[in-house]
């Protein structure tokens, strides 16, 4: 099978988008499949690099494809413009690659979102779009908290996404797409009712290999005068939803008064932070970080007991993986990327649904209590770890390609 793979963004060792598009190139090519990316020169000299230390038995090859300088506008406007251009330019590149290649079907891959459009169909032969994110929403009653600014953003946001189902590039792309892939139910149900009947389920995230049972057997194991540490890594923004999170903590904290709270990351709410935790008499028992490289992050992990990511609308949610395969069990809200991923196996995915926001914390605090107790903890340590099995990359590629072939 010869595969055309359009990832606008695709470069390791770089995170968010950029390993989505990188992933999926190198695990599709694992499987033996004939894979071709076009992507932008700029990530040329980091793929070439990684390149000379990965096998993948001649299947992979990189076509680069920039936009004329006049029409960049990542520099000087929103990366969204410049996105779309791309897109548009990159699909009459990617016809004459077709006519030399003959390529088998063309998966769009990244930017896959709701309001990003892809042109892909057009190369008359199947196409894969997907997983789309972007669909989720916050809650309006849980958007209590919130500064103005985030405020304005989830409420322009809400009215993009309302406005997708009227956008003719959108419409034509869900309607040529073969098969779609959604990051979760919330993005489907902004989509034309039309193309439900093609679309599925499917993080855009995963995990690079499965877990061994060597592995499986490594937990932290706290002992009676080690303290029940929980982390959030993060950016430090509102639809984050720790304006929900520190009342939790500190819900936590007043049963439990050794406990500590890490924040790993920065944002502008920062300092709105500090003060509610000062507000809510936390402010000792939490320690703030910057934001941590890969090597560091694996060292966070290993050192506490439970990830708090109460992000209100979110479609992956990378951290929660990370944290599942340390065995970190995980609270989070019933909603978007992390909902998908965390079941009563492996955390508490709180369910918002006609609650206030009051109601809400105080039902991730008792979780969080809950999870204080060690034997608990270790049931769902090593559930989360098995449950990362279900999000490896191997995985994700043949389900795709299972069903698309």
């Amino acid at each position: 099978m010869k595969i055309l793979l359009s990832a606008f963004a695709c470069e390791p060792d770089k995170g968010s988008e950029f390993a989505v598009g990188w992933n999926w190139a190198i695990f599709l090519a694992r499987t033996g499949r004939q894979v071709v990316v076009l992507t932008r020169s700029e990530s040329r000299p980091a793929i070439e690099r990684a390149l000379q230390h990965i096998d993948v038995k001649g299947c992979l090859r990189f076509r680069y494809f920039d936009v004329p300088q006049a029409l960049r506008w990542q520099a000087r406007g929103p990366l969204h413009v410049h996105n779309a251009i791309w897109q548009w330019l990159a699909a009459h590149h990617a016809k004459k690659l077709h006519c030399a290649e003959c390529f088998d079907c063309v998966h769009h891959v990244t930017y896959a979102g709701l309001r990003a459009p892809s042109f892909m169909g057009r190369l008359g032969i199947p196409f894969i779009l997907g997983p789309v994110g972007g669909g989720e929403r916050a809650p309006w009653r849980l958007r209590l908290g919130y500064s103005l600014p985030g405020l304005l953003h989830d409420t322009l946001r809400d009215v993009a996404n309302f406005l997708t189902r009227f956008v003719p590039f959108m419409t034509a792309t869900f309607n040529s797409a073969h098969r779609i892939y959604v990051t979760s139910a919330e993005t489907l149900r902004l989509m034309p009712s039309a193309v439900h009947g093609k679309a599925r389920i499917e993080l855009a995230i995963g995990t690079e290999e499965q877990l061994t049972g060597k592995q499986r057997m490594t937990l932290r194991r706290r002992s009676p005068d080690d303290p029940f540490r929980v982390l959030y890594a993060g950016r430090f923004v509102d639809y984050k939803g720790m304006h929900l999170g520190l009342p939790a903590f500190a819900q936590l904290a007043q049963t439990m008064p050794g406990v500590r709270l890490t924040m790993v990351g920065k944002g502008p709410l920062e300092k709105r932070w500090r003060k509610l935790a000062g507000d809510l008499g936390v402010a000792d028992r939490i320690d703030w970080q910057p934001w941590q490289d890969r090597r560091s992050m694996a060292a966070m992990y290993a050192n506490h007991d439970v990830l708090l990511f109460p992000a209100l609308h979110d479609s992956g949610g990378m951290v929660v993986l990370e944290a599942m395969s340390h065995s970190l069990p995980v609270v989070c809200l019933k909603l978007g990327g992390p909902a998908t991923m965390v079941d009563d196996r492996c955390g508490f995915a709180i369910d918002p649904a006609g609650k206030t926001a009051a109601e809400v914390s105080k039902e991730i605090g008792r979780a969080l209590v809950e999870l204080a107790v060690e034997p608990t903890r270790l049931f769902f340590a090593e559930s989360a770890r098995r449950r990362c099995d279900e999000f490896s990359w191997p995985e994700k590629v043949e389900r795709i390609y299972g069903l698309a072939s």
